[in-house]
């Protein structure tokens, strides 16, 4: 008998388990919540094409990431290999995702490498994901069924398997049924649809063709059976696509919202830090932009740091804590709380933020600020403090912020005790290629393999000065007034046109939510992507 005291965690994970976790059609935001779990938790993470960037982002920061992805006939690996490569993981004790476009099981191989899988005695679990030939039609426009035009649908691919000498396709059965919804149809476009009016489909049926479908890309040529391939080709659609073809695709016109957000086919840079981006990129994602992150400022904490040491031993002295950004107060909680302290010791401060955003970081802690300026800016909380009882005042924030609030608050009779709590950094860019946005250039080689859009940036958004700042370091002084921008404020505008940037829009208030506003103030009227 085994010795139990033998059976250490290593032990107990002597082999892994493997997750065929569906992707969905290339919205982040339409991963299921369970393949959001596994990709948090994983180890090695091997992934399709379609895996939009966001989902490998849920991954632990050391997890590997294996990109497996095949377009057409170009194959990073061929199936065998990834078959293989999946059992190696598992078997070297690795919580193994394995994230494919759509659903495993409908036309993904997830079935060939389940298969794998089972015959080596490796644990997997199938998590569902929501396939293409639904989400596609429904970005579109297109509802699979109707009552009054369609209760059956036919669901296969355009792309059999190679070598196959006869076609398992019926399509005499196919042009009887009410909808068809074919992936990996573009290739071949030609002569599925030239067999299908052979096989009796009427030639005026409306037909659609939908490329990158349910992603701010999709562009989409709805037609007839026997236009569709003629018009599709004329307008450049190329794989990924969706073939559908039915009555329903005339309700297009009506049921097109996707379409319809106010900054869909429009592209932007966000160069928050990667801490910050999500929401900014959230909101202009819910507007139906296509987002592009890339911090311009990394947030480099002062450690050790003996000021701030001090000013948390004693904080009775002190009668207002001033916190003038959302990075500054998550470190300095971090701090306090890491000092064996917890929000009892703020007792008889009065909070002071410099705006909603700060804010919404001490809430989230339970810490209700006790004053904001009206305008959110370092002047705004002089005019804020000039109307408050002197008492001192620590003022915790970045190391290289201007001097305009602690000039400010020494005139006006405050003793001001000034902690930096962090350095902002010039983010590095040498996972990329050289930035235009003179024509868009920026794709690393991977993701040039997997055929980022070759649109330029319609608009870079800009949050502070330093990310103005940093933003200049990677773009040639040349180009800078070609590079369209979205200003959260009059400091970072100021600071952004001095730098020669074609500052053309600035938020009302430095919100999240006012620089997404602007940014649909000024692109949502320009024309959309033509066909």
């Amino acid at each position: 008998m085994k010795n139990e005291g033998d059976l250490g965690p290593r032990a107990l994970k002597a082999t892994g388990t493997v997750y065929l976790v569906g992707a969905g059609p290339g919205d982040p935001g339409l991963l299921t919540l369970r393949g959001a779990e596994l990709l948090g938790r994983a180890d090695v993470v091997v992934y399709d094409y379609l895996a939009a960037q966001e989902l490998l982002d849920l991954a632990p920061i050391g997890a590997r990431r294996i990109y497996v992805g095949k377009s057409g006939s170009n194959h990073t690996l061929k199936q065998d290999e990834i078959n293989e490569l999946l059992v190696t993981e598992a078997l070297a004790g690795n919580a193994v995702v394995r994230l494919k476009g759509g659903d495993p099981y409908v036309f993904g191989r997830g079935a060939e490498e389940a298969l794998r899988l089972a015959e080596a005695g490796v644990a997997f679990e199938v998590v569902p994901g929501i396939s293409s030939t639904i989400a596609a039609a429904g970005a579109a426009g297109i509802p699979l069924t109707h009552r009054d035009m369609a209760s059956q649908i036919g669901i296969l691919t355009g792309h059999e398997k190679p070598g196959k000498t006869n076609s398992a396709l019926d399509y005499g059965a196919l042009a009887r049924l009410g909808t068809l919804s074919v992936v990996m149809g573009a290739e071949n476009l030609p002569n599925i649809l030239e067999r299908l009016i052979s096989a009796g489909k009427d030639p005026s049926t409306p037909a659609a063709l939908v490329e990158w479908g349910a992603t701010p890309r999709q562009r989409v040529v709805a037609s007839t059976v026997s236009r569709l391939a003629d018009e599709a080709k004329a307008a450049g659609l190329s794989a990924p696509a969706l073939l559908v073809v039915g009555e329903v695709v005339g309700l297009r016109d009506k049921l097109n919202w996707f379409e319809k957000r106010p900054l869909f086919g429009k592209r932007i840079l966000v160069t928050r830090t990667r801490e910050q981006a999500g929401r900014l990129s959230g909101a202009l994602r819910e507007l139906g932009a296509e987002v592009l992150e890339r911090p311009a400022i990394e947030i480099g904490p002062i450690e050790p740091n003996p000021p701030l040491a001090a000013a948390l031993a004693n904080l009775s002295d002190y009668g207002y804590l001033a916190l003038t950004s959302p990075n500054g107060a998550s470190l300095f909680l971090k701090a306090l709380f890491a000092s064996g302290l917890d929000s009892r010791a703020l007792y008889g401060l009065k909070i002071v933020a410099i705006g909603p955003g700060t804010a919404e970081v001490l809430a989230g802690r339970g810490l209700k600020v006790d004053c904001l300026p009206k305008s959110f800016v370092a002047e705004g909380l002089v005019e804020l403090f000039a109307e408050l009882p002197r008492a001192r005042v620590l003022l915790a924030r970045a190391k290289e912020a201007r001097d305009v609030l602690v000039l400010g608050l020494r005139n006006l009779g405050f003793e001001l005790e000034l902690v930096p709590l962090y350095e902002t950094l010039i983010a590095d860019w040498s996972g990329f290629e050289n930035l235009s946005f003179i024509g868009y250039d920026s794709a690393s080689a991977e993701e040039k393999k997997r055929s980022v859009s070759p649109n330029p940036i319609d608009l870079a958004t800009l949050t502070s000065a330093s990310v103005a700042e940093g933003l200049a370091r990677h773009v040639p002084e040349g180009e800078r007034p070609g590079v369209a921008v979205v200003s959260i404020g009059p400091i970072t505008t100021k600071a952004a046109r001095a730098l020669g940037f074609n500052v053309v829009a600035e938020a009302k208030r430095a919100t999240i939510e006012d620089l997404a506003a602007a940014a649909v103030a000024c692109l949502a009227d320009r024309p959309k992507p033509a066909l």
